[in-house]
Parts: structure tokens; sequence; C-alpha cells
């Protein structure tokens, strides 16, 4: 009987928000508990109750709604849950990139006893690891040994005795290959075994892990995913001066060894599960001889080499040691510079023949004499992307599975070149026209120290054909080229509501537009003039807009590409086409971007 008595009180799921939350609450209390809240004005007690229930109503369907679009990679927000979704579709974040270039190198090398040509016994080498600084604040550091005795280096006479005329010092030039960041060290106390063990990094903007080594010398190395066991070492060919090859291949089984995760700001080594006092991870032969399905014997000694070095424990992980970690980091902000920004010396690593014999005071005073600067700009740092532009890569990286066939698995690729390589802003690849077999044109830009488009350098461009090389398809041929940048700007005019302060509005109307346009647009992406009518009628104060025009700017600080604007229009006047080698930039919006209010 009692059951029957109960109220039967109807529920709107639909209502998720403060005020729907709270007009239904009302309804429902009005209407089964009239005796009981009469007054729901806004200061009484029933009304306080209700909006705190609506609010924590409100709250809770907000922080669902937000975990429910996290989930899915279309609709999720959060940068670091953007990652996650991708790597889980096997896109790996790259994390910061790094900048590379050539610097000129001038040295002072003593005159001979003779006077004819620079003393050899003072002629250095240059190694590894020599830093440069650049003046604004960047950090550059050589890759490879420079010798200034080499043949082909320009010399000059740098100075004379003033009495004599005799040269006294010469002057030597030659050029070396330079990457942007510093190399650190961090060490990690570990203590006992952990299955899975993962080390963050303190140092933000991580850009490489040059090596990891415990405090027992063990060596660990960076693989692809744990459960990779080969690797291929680079060694010096001794062979070299009759087969022109620098270094050889050599596969290499590792059993200790970790992965590298990268978030937006943070840097993680990922290790295995194996533990060191179990023993050798590695199988034996006897145990991974090939067996022959249908059969009751084996006609075959061979056996399958790549089982050796499998195993279920992915690695094995450091256990009750220091672990040292060798890395570089970079700058986004100074990595990138012009030509001549780079014009200090940091610090010097030098090396000279049978140096036990020469004069030290000879030698700081050549090392000293060292000078730096770059005749054209260090490139390869682009800008975080955006989080929709992330997403596009990782539906684009899915598909792809590690090689390259379609137009968008080669431009997946490239954009996931390894950083330490450099990184490209823009590209696209599109098939040769005047080419009778599979050529392809692979048209590619990259960010100066500004963030605008510019040129992709000659050291980027060799890296990304090595790059490459892995992943075409065996009968393409590719042609790295510039894509062309058209610069251009904006004029337009609106009318303003009444009452409405017109230089307000025209403001508005600018800074809109310069946000709309702050992100680089792809190459062949055309310009929708239909799209900005649309977005300046949706700007504060703005009634209707009038006219807008787009105009190719020319110039000494801009490109030398110039389309006719009319004839690239469409029909309808709707959108301007963009050939598909050509992006188009809007490079100073204080400037490119003018309108007019009435």
């Amino acid at each position: 009987m009692a059951n029957d008595q109960k109220k039967i009180i109807p529920i709107n799921y639909t209502a998720t928000e403060f005020d729907s939350i709270r007009r239904e609450l009302i309804q429902v209390a009005e209407r089964f508990y009239p005796d009981k809240f009469k007054d729901f004005s806004e200061a009484s007690f029933g009304a306080m109750m209700v909006d705190a229930v609506a609010y924590i109503g409100d709250q809770l369907s907000f922080y669902m709604d937000y975990n429910i679009n996290e989930s899915f990679l279309d609709t999720s927000y959060q940068y670091n849950n953007i990652l996650r979704h991708g790597r889980i579709l096997g896109y790996k974040h790259p994390g910061p990139a790094s900048s590379y270039g050539m610097v000129s190198l001038f040295i002072l090398i003593p005159a001979s006893s003779t006077g004819i040509g620079p003393d050899e016994r003072y002629i250095p080498i240059i190694k590894r690891g020599t830093r440069f600084n650049a003046d604004n604040g960047g950090s550059y550091t050589l890759m490879s040994n420079v010798d200034f005795a080499d043949p082909a280096n320009q010399t000059v006479v740098a100075r004379v005795d003033s009495d004599t005329g005799a040269p006294t010092f010469y002057g030597v030039k030659t050029y070396g290959k330079v990457v942007s960041g510093v190399y650190s060290t961090e060490t990690f106390n570990v203590g006992e075994y952990e299955r899975f063990r993962r080390i963050r990094m303190s140092e933000a903007d991580v850009q490489e892990i040059v090596k990891v080594i415990d405090s027992d010398g063990n060596n660990y190395y960076e693989v692809d995913y744990l459960s990779q066991d080969l690797i291929y070492r680079e060694l010096s060919n001794k062979n070299f001066r009759n087969d022109n090859v620098p270094s050889i291949l050599k596969p290499f089984v590792v059993t200790r060894k970790f992965v590298v995760e990268k978030t937006r700001h943070n840097t993680y080594l990922q290790f295995g599960s194996g533990d060191p006092a179990v023993g050798s991870v590695a199988a034996s032969p006897q145990s991974v001889a090939l067996d022959t399905f249908g059969k009751d014997y084996v006609s075959s000694t061979t056996f399958d080499p790549t089982r050796l070095n499998k195993n279920e424990n992915y690695g094995i992980v450091p256990v009750n040691t220091t672990v040292r970690v060798i890395y570089r980091t970079t700058s986004v902000e100074n990595a990138n510079i012009a030509a001549g920004g780079i014009n200090a010396v940091s610090s010097v690593l030098s090396d000279f023949d049978n140096r036990d014999r020469l004069s030290e005071t000879t030698i700081r005073d050549v090392v000293r004499s060292l000078e730096v600067t770059n005749e054209s700009p260090i490139l390869g740092v682009s800008t975080t992307p955006s989080s929709n532009e992330l997403k596009r890569r990782i539906f684009d990286t899915f598909p792809t599975q590690n090689r390259a066939v379609t137009r968008a698995d080669y431009e997946s690729i490239v954009y996931r070149m390894a950083p330490r390589y450099g990184s490209i802003k823009r590209c696209t690849i599109q098939k040769d026209p005047d080419s009778l077999k599979r050529n392809l044109n692979l048209y590619v830009l990259s960010e100066d120290s500004f963030g605008k488009l510019t040129k992709t350098n000659n050291t980027i461009k060799r890296n990304l054909k090595t790059w490459l090389d892995n992943y075409r398809m065996i009968n393409d041929t590719i042609d790295i080229l510039d894509a062309k940048i058209l610069n251009f700007g904006i004029n337009f005019t609106v009318t303003a509501m009444k009452g409405t302060n017109k230089y307000t509005v025209l403001d508005r109307c600018i800074r809109f537009l310069t946000i709309k346009y702050s992100e680089s647009l792809h190459i062949g992406e055309p310009i929708y003039i239909s799209n900005i009518y649309t977005d300046l009628k949706k700007v504060p104060g703005v009634l209707d807009a009038n006219s807008v025009k787009l105009i190719s700017k020319a110039g000494a600080q801009y490109s030398n590409v110039q389309i006719d604007m009319n004839k690239n229009l469409s029909p309808d006047g709707s959108m301007l086409v963009i050939p598909a080698n050509v992006v188009a930039e809007l490079k100073y919006p204080d400037s490119d971007i003018r309108g007019k209010v009435i």
C-alpha cells in the first residue's frame, strides 16, 4: 500500500546546464511539494538550495561531457590527450626540432720559417662539439671535425711585417656544419627492480637522447618500440679511401634498451621489464629451430635467427645503479637565425699533430684567433603544430604504416622526420607532368627566426632525402624543390552598427583577420574570399561587410612571386586559386591588412 502512494516524479534528462536544471527543480517542487516549499524568491532558503543543486548538476554535466570528448581523437581538446590518441594510432611525437646550417670558420696561422705559406705544424683540426653563440642568445654545436689543412680551404695573407712586408700570419677559411642546442648530462639514482621503469627528464625541450649508461658501464640503446631487438650501429669504414664510403652499418642485438616518449613539454625514458638477476634474455638456438607444419620430422637444419633475440621482457631494466643520460636541448625561440647571426666562439675543442713538440703559447694564440659567422640562415625549427594540425597528422599517420605509396603518405612521413635532422613547416608532393616515369616533385618550406615561411636550406634537404629513402617505393624518384611564397594583403570595407565607435570596430576587424591568418596556409591551399566576408560580419559592431579585395604584395621585404589576382579568381569571385607549388602568406598583418569603416 505504501509503494502505491509513492510519487512518481518525471525526470527530464535533457536538462544538463544550470538554468535548465534549476527550472526543472522548481517545477518539481511546485508540483509535488506545494505545502513545504512556497517561497522561491531569490533571497529565500528554497532558492538557495535549488541553486546549489543546479550548480552541482551543471558541474557534473560539464566534466562528464569533457571526459567523453577527451576519449575520442575527433573531439579531444587537451594537447597531451591528442598525443595519447596519436600513440595508439602509431604516431610518435617528434618534439622540438633542430636547426641546421653551415658556418664559415676563420683562423690565423703563423707563417712558416720561409714566409711562403702558413706553418703546417700549427694548422689545427677543430673537433666536433665546439660551441658557438649567436647574437640572440642561441647556442650551436659543430657536428663534425673541421680540418684547416684541407687544400680546398681558402688561404690569404692576413698580416705582414711593417718593415719588410713579409707575411707573418695567414688567414684560413673553411666551412663546418652546425646544429642548434647544447649538450647536458643528468643522472638518476634507481633502486630495486621495477617493471617498466619510467624516467622523466627534468629539462624541458629535450631534442635528442645521445647516450644512456649506468654506473656498471652498461649502455642502453634507443629503439622505436620495446619489442625491437635489432639495431644498426654506424662504424668507421677502414676502406674509405678506396670505396669512398665513410661509414658502414652493422646489425647489433640489444637487450638493454628504451624508448623515448614525448609530451608537449616533457620527455620520458621508458624501459622494459627484464630483471638482470634472472639471467640472459637471449633464446637458446636449440629451442628456435624451424618446425615444418604437418610433419613429425625436421628435414632442414636452418633456424630462424630473428628468434634468438625474441623475449617477453622487452629489455632489461636498470636496477640498483646510477643512470647517466647525455642529451641535447634546443630552444624553439632562438634556434632559427638570420645570416650573420652567429658571431662568437663559446668553447673550442682542437687537435694538433705532435702537440708535445709545439709551443703552447702559439697554440693558444691560434685557437683564440678562431672566428665564426654564418653566411646563410640557420633553419629547421618550426612552431609547434596546433591541435587541429596535430590531429590531421595523426589521421594521416595511421594509414601510412611506415611506407609511402600515396600523396598523403609522403606528406605524413615528411612531417614525421626525426627532429634531430631538422623540420619542414609546409610540404606537398605532386606528380611531375614532364616526366614519363613515376617522378614526383616534393615542394618544401621552412620557418625563419621570425616564424615566417622561407626556403629550406640544403642541409635539411639532404637529411630529408636520406629519411625518405627508408619509406619510398622502389620505383619512385623524388625531386626535392622549393615551394614559392606569395605574399598577399587584404583591403576591406565594412559598415558599423549605429552608435558604435568606428575605430574600435576597425581594430576588432584587423585583429580578427590577424588571428585567422596567423597560422600558415598549406601549399596550394586557396584563399576563400567568401569566408572573409562571413568572418567580418561576425565581428562585434559590424553591420555588414561591403567589400573584400586581395592584393599581391611586392618589395624588398616580400618574395618576388607575383600572380594576377583577377585572373586567378574563381568564376563567382568567391575564391582565389593558388597554384599547386605556391603557398599564400600574410607576412606583415599590421601593414598588409587595411580596412575602412563607414
